[in-house]
């Protein structure tokens, strides 16, 4: 059941999270907290309960630091995106020191670039950060078959999940450049490549 319910917050991360900065803050941070804690061997309800917290906590930094919202939703989905590439690339090793850091690093990178580059970067980190959380989610709820997605083992199980996870983001990317061009500044952005076309050919 919990599977499930990371499955839709991945969905909703990958397919629909730069429609709102809030929807991007709650469904990153629960992914955080849902993937630190597994990564780290949590059972039963507590990875829920860690990723509804830290989703709550998130957003409430956000709304008394609404200025740097970017900022945060940078960052936290690169700490998603951290968590997963660490997950992806560690074959099964849990060291606190190195995850750490490949979180840490990740979350600032994608922080200081969302700031900077505002929405077009979000809409890769959560595309990213989303489809990471789905993978994880459906390894968790399908162990026998698909268990990989979650914690591949080196080699040929690796290199399988991160092109599932290039591959889900990159359908995520493009949905949502579809279903939120106004929030990427698409539609202004075509606007002045038809005015600037039709200055040319006066």
């Amino acid at each position: 059941m919990s599977g499930w319910i990371v499955v839709g917050v991945g969905v909703v991360l990958c397919f629909f999270g730069i429609g709102s900065v809030h929807l991007a803050i709650l469904a990153s941070g629960f992914g955080l907290g849902w993937l630190l804690a597994d990564l780290f061997g949590a059972s039963g309800w507590t990875p829920l309960l860690v990723a509804v917290g830290t989703a709550l906590i998130l957003e409430l930094l956000v709304a008394l630091v609404f200025k740097i919202a970017r900022f945060v939703v940078g960052m936290v989905a690169g700490s998603l995106i951290g968590a997963k590439l660490y997950s992806v690339t560690s074959g099964g090793d849990r060291n606190i020191v190195l995850s750490a850091v490949v979180v840490v690093a990740t979350a600032l990178v994608f922080g200081f670039l969302a700031d900077k580059f505002r929405e077009r970067v979000l809409l890769w980190a959560t595309a990213l950060g989303g489809a990471g959380l789905i993978l994880s989610a459906i390894g968790l709820i399908w162990p026998d078959s698909v268990g990989f997605l979650r914690h591949p083992n080196p080699g040929g199980e690796q290199a399988l999940s991160a092109a599932l996870w290039v591959a889900l983001a990159a359908a995520g990317w493009l949905t949502q450049r579809r279903l939120f061009p106004k929030a990427l500044n698409l539609r202004r952005a075509r606007d002045d490549e038809d005015r600037r076309e039709r200055v040319q050919d006066a």
